[in-house]
């Protein structure tokens, strides 16, 4: 059983990446929503066993480099890999993203493939 948080503050674009998910057979039995990175920290500590974290950079209150960074300074017991989702597609933010505690980093906009072969390490294929 999956579960993965979306982490974006434009609800429309939390939708797109859950149907696209869905297209592309990667297998996802909970979608987890969270509008910013102060959100995505409360629903990490009240969904339980999360399997990944999507997350876009640009985002009121906490961005998502900043979620990053606290979500690795806490020591958590289990490592949720956290793939960025986000317009910044320049070498300077994918470095900064990765060398923050990032697993993955995917440019919007995707197609299903570039999705699916980001997230296929990460998720099961139906």
């Amino acid at each position: 059983m999956s579960k993965v948080l979306l982490v974006d503050d434009s609800a429309v674009m939390r939708k797109i990446i859950q149907r696209n998910i869905k297209e592309t057979g990667l297998i996802v039995d909970e979608f987890v929503e969270a509008g910013d990175g102060k959100q995505a920290l409360e629903r990490i500590s009240d969904s339980g066993d999360l399997d990944l974290i999507l997350l876009d950079w640009n985002m009121p209150n906490m961005s998502g480099i900043e979620f990053v960074r606290t979500l690795r300074s806490l020591n958590m017991p289990k490592r949720i890999p956290v793939v960025m989702v986000t317009t910044e597609g320049s070498d300077s933010k994918v470095s900064e993203a990765k060398e923050s505690g990032a697993d993955g980093y995917l440019t919007k906009p995707f197609t299903a493939d570039q999705l699916r072969d980001t997230l296929g390490s990460y998720l099961l294929v139906g």
